[in-house]
């Protein structure tokens, strides 16, 4: 067993107030692409990225034609919870998980069973619909029906606005409540572990710096290397549907 399975095996087992931080890695075993990594949605065509910034969403009707259209085919519509997503699922269980952070907009750990009051969906979530205008809001799927019926740009029934996903895009806002919540609880951690995540998005990425900080330990469980694996107490490289269901269960599996 590698010495920093060991030590990481060891944090965690004695940790009680823990704070998973996972970004688009912990999904892409679910068959959610991610953004930025070698094989990522953005890397391969950097064009669609304008799809996710808000100045030409609001402003280029095709641009929301093209976004309701990648709406439609997004792959969370029937994408499962895989196996690192059940490992936080029972870390809750044994009642070891402080907070679940996540910059992932899919609804898989909420899918998987974590708890609503549990999980800070930080970058929001695909499964709602946000009216820009009047803040409406509304499930994703009764405006996908509108689509399949031929509105290729559906607007708000209460207002005429503009709807999006409520998700948030590139020159959006964050939460501050929601961003908020989150650092309380990278404060509050023994131990942060990062997931998944390149760990190269702001303000939430500092939650890993200021969990340190306030004498957490730090775990990172990521493909590449991320800005963070300094300050980390152990890195891991790995698949993450195989590492952290050992980490959870605190003892390694057999390979062969």
């Amino acid at each position: 067993m590698p010495d920093s399975l060991s030590l990481a095996l060891e944090i965690v087992s004695r940790s009680h107030r823990i704070v998973a931080l996972t970004g688009a890695g912990i999904s892409t075993e679910s068959g959610i692409p991610d953004f930025r990594g070698p094989q990522g949605v953005w890397t391969k065509d950097p064009r669609r990225e304008q799809l996710a910034d808000i100045r030409y969403y609001m402003s280029d009707p095709e641009v929301r034609k093209l976004a309701w259209q990648e709406r439609l085919a997004h792959p969370a519509w029937s994408a499962r919870p895989n196996a690192g997503h059940m490992a936080l699922v029972e870390l809750e269980k044994i009642g070891r998980l402080h907070a679940l952070v996540t910059q992932n907009i899919d609804g898989l750990h909420q899918s998987a069973g974590n708890s609503a009051d549990k999980v800070v969906e930080v970058h929001g979530t695909i499964h709602q619909v946000l009216c820009m205008s009047c803040g409406w809001r509304g499930p994703m799927q009764k405006t996908l029906d509108r689509v399949r019926a031929g509105e290729e740009d559906p607007a708000c029934r209460s207002c005429g606005g503009i709807l999006k996903s409520a998700t948030i895009s590139f020159g959006q806002a964050l939460a501050p409540e929601t961003i908020e919540r989150a650092m309380r609880a990278a404060e509050e951690a023994d131990l942060l572990l990062a997931i998944g995540t390149t760990l190269n998005v702001y303000p939430v990425a500092g939650a890993v710096p200021l969990a340190k900080s306030a004498g957490a330990q730090v775990i990172i469980l990521n493909a590449q290397p991320t800005p963070m694996d300094e300050i980390a107490d152990v890195v891991l490289r790995g698949t993450i549907g195989e590492l952290l269901p050992e980490l959870v269960a605190g003892k390694p599996e057999i390979r062969r």
